[in-house]
């Protein structure tokens, strides 16, 4: 198999009127529901009956509907959208698959504040979300109006991003964070959802677990229930949120800091938190609190475009990615240090929030933060925890909780604190102001770059002390840019002990030829599903050189790699790692059914269609390699890849000149792809235009830089 189709794997990331019946609730096996766990636990549930997760999801009524249905209308991208009640329901009147105006009932209302979108029924038991969404802010805050989610593009019906496609689907998109013990319930035969959920919201089951046998252990005499098994130490429930009552504190400050007394991160609240409050793909059905959230989930890393190059945020990336970053966190503090868990407040409001660690006198005083008192420079959050805005209006703090750097925006050009209040000034002022203050550059713990330069990633990554997750990125993205101190880190990395280090050395023992990459075979029984999973992936082109241990092991792990996909089967970019996985294994016809699955969803994937053509290839008949290639192109004809692995097939079939104007449209579709340069300028070398080549690889090191191939290439066609 060739190269290119290897480095094409996609992991998905990594989204009339029907009955409503499977929309519903439906009993899960030791669920009990919030109300039961309310009538024991009567201040916790009040608490959370205020909360956002009480509200993440409700039925469309008076009681949940914010949004101004007294027809009201509004206008996007020539459509004007009408809502309005009938016979005491919600309704839409907008642009549908189709792009003519329909009326929709609004069957669920999601999320409260600062927004609420609403969420209608499509065939195939499909939940899709509304892109015109209500702005539930105070009207002096601007608020009280419907505004569209993507004000600055033209979205309709034909665009994926359209509220009735596939980036708009609640059951894949948003559901499982929005209710409890939820399943996805997809059939890829039917291509129907059949999702159901214990309860419609983010019930005390979605952070406690299961509470049947709570319940039971609750109603045993008190002098038995602490006897034996789970409910000794866990009341019969799967969670355990012991481990931060016992941690403890010093008495003394330490640098006017509170120190934990086992000053180490503390794991069962964020296994608790991630999965919902981190950008992630689903990888398994069935979670429940108290189950390995890596089991179950694939989170992202710190790369664009979710993350700037410091590992600050940029995309909609949600928490846990940042504040696994943070030092708080390395050092042992958790979520509910600073939330209340049940209304999902802060413990204490405003600079309190962090004096119950940082001493005021230090911390809170100008001396410190360099601004007037009881301004809003003055606010811990403003330069620790800044905000960006998503989805129009709602605006999240970073919680990477990092020393400003300015120093980082004029290098790097990431964004800093300081001229993200004073917009009037550069960063380079900014970072003279610090200089002046401390008499260098700002510092803090976090000294990482996972999307810096390839030096910066390889110091990062050769860096125990910095946070894991940095590191796991900044290994990742070695693999563009692959070297063999890349490699020797990942051969080490192999036993790393996050689970996110292991699985991105993964990424690069891939590059390694099959028989070298059996030094990751023992990841095929690494605790964590999502490091088996590519671990999987990677060994697949090795399974001829293993044991018969190692196959046997590889068989099992292979099995969950395709039970992956196939829970994603609503995704077509499941259906192309099932296509790359089948092709590792020269299972052609296997290979050519997925990828055909994934155009079933998608028509216009380039990816597939190149799997497509490889496929062919495998087979021996490049001219239905060139067909595939061409229909592609019919569906996507703006894809520089399909141009380029034409070019390709052209060339092998002798028809070179025709292969350059593939080649050359790849390289004017793709201008930031090295790759497609460098093989252009293979193809002009060798139909003799060596002069050229020579004048387009130059123009190409200009924009690149040092690439490798580039640098070959020139060095060959001397200079």
């Amino acid at each position: 198999m060739h190269a290119w189709v290897f480095l094409l794997w996609v992991i998905a990331l990594l989204g009339g009127a029907v009955s409503p019946v499977w929309a519903e609730a439906r009993s899960v096996p030791g669920f009990v529901g919030a109300e039961r766990c309310s009538a024991c636990h009567i201040e916790q549930g009040k608490a959370w009956r205020t909360s956002q997760h009480a509200h993440a999801m409700q039925h469309a009524g008076e009681d949940s509907v914010l949004g101004d249905f007294a027809d009201a209308t509004y206008t996007y991208a020539g459509v004007t959208s009408r809502f309005f009640r009938r016979d005491g329901r919600y309704y839409v009147k907008t642009d549908g698959p189709d792009g003519k105006l329909h009326d929709y009932e609004i069957r669920y209302t999601f999320g409260i504040a600062p927004l609420q979108q609403y969420l209608i029924e499509l065939p195939g038991g499909r939940l899709q979300a509304l892109s015109i969404a209500w702005d539930a802010r105070p009207r002096v805050q601007g608020g009280q109006r419907w505004y569209h989610l993507y004000p600055d593009e033209k979205i309709d019906h034909r665009d994926e991003l359209h509220w009735t496609r596939r980036q708009q689907n609640w059951n894949y998109m948003c559901a499982d964070c929005h209710s409890t013990a939820l399943r996805k319930n997809y059939d890829a035969k039917r291509d129907r959802y059949d999702t159901t959920w214990s309860e419609i919201n983010v019930a005390c089951e979605a952070c406690h677990g299961p509470g049947a046998e709570h319940v039971t252990w609750a109603e045993q005499p008190e002098d038995t229930r602490t006897a034996t098994g789970k409910g000794a130490v866990r009341r019969g429930l799967a969670t355990d949120f012991s481990e931060r009552p016992k941690r403890g504190w010093l008495d003394a400050y330490l640098n006017g800091t509170r120190q934990p007394a086992t000053p180490k991160p503390l794991s069962a609240e964020i296994e608790v938190c991630a999965p919902c409050h981190a950008l992630r793909t689903g990888i398994a059905d069935g979670y429940s609190a108290g189950k390995p959230w890596l089991d179950y989930y694939r989170p992202s890393q710190l790369v664009a475009p979710g993350y700037f190059a410091d590992g600050q945020q940029h995309g909609e990336v949600f928490t846990w990615g940042s504040f696994v970053q943070s030092r708080m966190y390395q050092r042992g503090v958790t979520c509910s240090d600073c939330h209340e868990p049940h209304s999902g407040s802060l413990r204490v409001p405003g600079n309190a929030v962090c004096a119950q660690c940082h001493e005021p006198a230090r911390f809170d005083t100008p001396v410190h933060h360099r601004h007037a008192a009881d301004s809003s420079g003055s606010q811990c959050t403003a330069c620790h925890m800044p905000t960006r805005v998503y989805m129009g209006v709602d605006a999240r703090h970073d919680h990477s909780l990092r020393v400003p750097r300015p120093d980082l925006a004029v290098s790097h050009g990431t964004p800093d604190a300081c001229t993200a209040c004073h917009t009037e000034r550069k960063p380079d002022w900014a970072a003279g102001k610090v200089r002046e203050w401390l008499g260098r550059n700002a510092r803090g713990t976090q000294q990482h770059l996972p999307g810096g330069s390839a030096a910066e990633q390889q110091a990062l990554v050769d860096s125990p002390a910095q946070a894991a997750l940095a590191r796991a990125s900044a290994l990742a993205s070695l693999a563009a840019t692959p070297s063999q101190a890349a490699v020797t880190s990942a051969l080490r990395d192999l036993t790393d002990p996050s689970p996110q280090v292991r699985e991105s050395a993964l990424s690069l023992i891939a590059l390694l030829p099959p028989e070298q990459r059996l030094r990751a075979a023992p990841l095929l029984a690494d605790p964590r599903r999502s490091v088996r999973n590519e671990a999987a992936r990677v060994l697949a082109p090795a399974v001829a050189q293993m044991t018969p241990t190692q196959r046997q092991q590889w068989q099992k792990t292979a099995g969950e790699f395709e039970a992956t996909q196939r829970f994603n089967a609503d995704r077509p970019e499941a259906w192309v790692n099932l296509g790359n996985f089948y092709a590792a294994q020269a299972r052609t016809a296997d290979a050519d059914r997925a990828f055909a699955g994934a155009l079933r969803l998608q028509r216009d994937l380039d990816v597939a269609w190149a799997g497509r053509a490889e496929a062919k290839r495998a087979e021996g008949n490049e001219t239905a390699v060139a067909q595939t290639l061409r229909e592609g192109l019919r569906a996507a004809p703006r894809s520089a890849l399909l141009h380029h692995v034409l070019g390709l097939s052209l060339i092998r079939s002798g028809q070179r000149e025709a292969a350059l104007g593939e080649l050359a449209q790849a390289s004017r579709l793709a201008p930031d792809n090295p790759r497609y340069v460098y093989v252009q300028a293979l193809a002009l070398d060798g139909l003799g235009r060596r002069d050229e080549a020579r004048t387009l690889l130059r123009s190409a090191r200009k924009r690149f830089g040092d690439n490798a191939e580039i640098a070959a290439a020139l060095a060959a066609f001397g200079g």
